[in-house]
């Protein structure tokens, strides 16, 4: 067996608030890898509303990588949040037209951050918060309610508002070599057959399966 189907909006029989969400989205600019689930008992497909300000003009990209478990209410703001700051008012008048055209800022004076990652294998706790153009590592824990506002280390523990790093799950050499092994990127029978060894903590055994 090489387990579900990623293809499968809802994986588990009889339990909807699951869905596998690359099958639900349709902004292009919106990325979602193989396995990564939305759990939300009120609609988990339309996990598209918990992305905010995703305006098309702006052009940027929300990525989330593969096996990536998301919790109910979690939000990603992207740069369309972002209002100009150099002037005495922050306050868009030029989006209302009628007049207010006038005061068009050019793209580059806008605040842009950046596409928003998210890496493979990370785990985001109910109602965590990401602002834009955040980087979030493989292997990642971010608790719930928690609002990210900087990068996040591959396989570290964060929380909080702004979030920190409350630890690192692995020392750096095993970390190093669990970025090598990247387990994610294997066919699913791969996966399948070496689930005990993912699921495990001897990072020497499963790379002993080879990469």
């Amino acid at each position: 067996m090489s387990g579900p189907s990623p293809d499968n909006k809802h994986p588990m029989e009889g339990f909807p608030q699951v869905c596998f969400i690359k099958n639900t989205v349709s902004n292009p600019n919106i990325i979602i890898g193989d396995y990564t689930y939305y759990d939300d008992p009120v609609d988990s497909e339309d996990f598209e509303r918990n992305v905010l300000y995703h305006f098309p003009f702006i052009g940027d990209k929300l990525v989330i990588g593969k096996f990536c478990a998301l919790a109910r209410g979690v939000k990603f703001i992207m740069n369309g949040a972002n209002h100009m700051l150099s002037g005495i008012s922050t306050y868009p008048f030029q989006i209302f037209g009628n007049g207010w055209e006038k005061v068009m800022p050019a793209a580059e004076d806008l605040p842009y951050k950046g596409d928003t990652v998210i890496g493979n294998d990370v785990w985001i706790g109910y109602e965590a918060l990401f602002m834009p153009g955040v980087q979030v590592g493989n292997g990642a824990i971010v608790s719930s309610k928690s609002v990210v506002t900087g990068d996040v280390p591959a396989y570290a523990i964060v929380g909080g508002n702004p979030a920190k790093v409350i630890r690192h799950r692995f020392d750096p050499e095993t970390i190093a070599c669990l970025e090598q092994i990247a387990w994610w990127n294997w066919p699913a029978d791969k996966i399948s057959k070496n689930l005990a060894l993912i699921t495990a903590g001897d990072v020497d055994a499963l790379a002993a399966c080879g990469f």
